[in-house]
């Protein structure tokens, strides 16, 4: 079983920046891969981005040059640093890991854009 946790979400103005973070705890055999997701009110959950242990790292179009993905893998620990944000990055922002061909999820944290 693995846990994952995050945190480091809040409300920041437009313009501002947060730093997600999100460690992953448990019985980790392989951690393939590690990423974010976000959903916001009403609408579906959308992955984010993605870093994976080969050294692969996406995004989606619409976070592109705001957001990055980093991975601290000695301490089963992904980030995600948020800048330029815009009111359409509100959202509740969720962990995801792949671990072997299971996948986990966080409890999410709330991330709010307003003035």
């Amino acid at each position: 079983q693995v846990q994952l946790v995050e945190s480091g979400g809040g409300l920041v103005q437009p313009g501002g920046s947060l730093r997600l973070s999100c460690v992953a705890s448990g019985t980790i055999f392989r951690l393939n891969a590690m990423g974010w997701y976000r959903q916001a009110p009403g609408k579906e959950r959308e992955w984010v981005a993605r870093s994976t242990s080969a050294g692969t790292i996406n995004y989606v179009d619409s976070v592109k040059g705001r957001f990055t993905i980093s991975r601290d893998n000695a301490k089963n620990t992904v980030y995600l640093q948020m800048n330029s944000l815009k009111p359409e990055d509100t959202a509740v922002y969720y962990c995801n890991a792949l671990v072997g061909l299971m996948n986990y999820w966080g409890q999410g944290t709330q991330v709010t854009v307003s003035s």
